[in-house]
């Protein structure tokens, strides 16, 4: 997934609230490719992330059964993994590493940058894919000591789920929810989970006291700790929970977020994430000379361009503002 905002500004990172909190908040349309639109929800002038969390696109339901769908041309990443869920259509990852691997509904693509990788994404060509596309791309941010880790990319179409009773399931995209551990591999102590509540839910969800956590309105209107999520939106819960209550007067969906908060300086910016601004600027030459990031074969269409750097010095920053 990439972020093709042609004026990328350097993204700071909120403070964490001690204890538990309730914001909610709308996602802003970008562009995504040639035709699909996403509603961005991290980072915010609000919020930047939720534990290691640091970027969630949601998308769909689309229909797109005359339409080219997701076309995301070649573009880099260092610093970071990528997460692609679905909950409609489908999504062709290639990569530099010479992955090839159509992503279907709950099943995981998670790529890990490490250093450096390049990636392409695109639904298959018209009259060949599913006629709706619906789904989220996330990213998590990679630790000091783990950032030029060697890129890899794993593929996982079985994930473990629970039964929590009151009309609640779940799948365990990443960590662990409940006693069940996805085979996604981490590196700070997060989970990821797709939430799935049927009409008379009442139920209330183990968590982690001291996870920060968010929840992603993916489709219908759930109720979380009292809160409606209407579609496309998060709500930021804070940290301090030993337990979640969830509700619905309708079926519905949404995606819990949490990680113990990510404390390090940051400098994020395009589809990289660093700790300098000389680290940034030369991952950007890099790929603009073609070198560091290998090559995507098989895309139809170019490399997307580097936007240029902002006049200013990128700085590296903290959760607080």
């Amino acid at each position: 997934m990439s972020n093709l905002d042609l004026r990328p500004a350097a993204a700071e990172c909120a403070a964490a609230p001690s204890g538990p909190v309730r914001e909610l908040q709308r996602g802003r349309e970008v562009p995504l490719g040639e035709s699909t639109v996403v509603r961005r929800l991290l980072p915010t002038l609000g919020r930047r992330m939720v534990g290691a969390w640091c970027f969630v696109d949601h998308y769909g339901p689309d229909d797109i059964a005359d339409e080219p769908g997701m076309q995301v041309p070649p573009h880099p990443h260092i610093g970071l993994q990528t997460v692609s869920w679905l909950h409609e259509g489908e999504v062709l990852h290639r990569d530099s590493l010479g992955s090839l691997r159509t992503i279907r509904p709950r099943q995981l693509g998670l790529m890990t940058s490490g250093r450096a990788i390049s990636h392409s994404e695109e639904s298959p060509r018209p009259h060949a894919h599913a006629p709706l596309l619906h789904g989220a791309q996330l990213w998590v941010a990679l630790p000091d000591e783990q950032r030029h880790t060697a890129p890899s990319f794993e593929f996982h179409a079985e994930l473990p789920g629970i039964a929590g009773g009151g009309g609640l399931r779940a799948t365990v995209i990443l960590g662990s929810l409940d006693g069940a551990t996805s085979p996604g591999t981490v590196y700070t102590p997060l989970m990821g989970a797709d939430i799935a509540v049927v009409e008379g839910t009442d139920a209330r969800l183990p968590v982690e006291e001291e996870f920060e956590y968010a929840a992603l309105a993916m489709d219908g209107e759930a109720e979380v700790d009292g809160v409606p999520l209407p579609r496309g939106s998060l709500l930021y819960l804070g940290t301090g929970r030993r337990e979640l209550p969830v509700r619905a007067t309708a079926d519905a969906s949404f995606m819990l977020l949490g990680g113990v908060p990510f404390d390090e300086r940051l400098v994020m910016w395009w589809n990289f994430i660093g700790r300098t601004h000389d680290e940034i600027a030369a991952a950007r030459e890099d790929w603009a000379s073609g070198t560091r990031f290998g090559t995507v074969t098989g895309y139809d269409g170019t490399p997307l361009a580097a936007p240029p750097l902002p006049a200013t010095t990128l700085k590296a920053r903290g959760r607080v503002r």
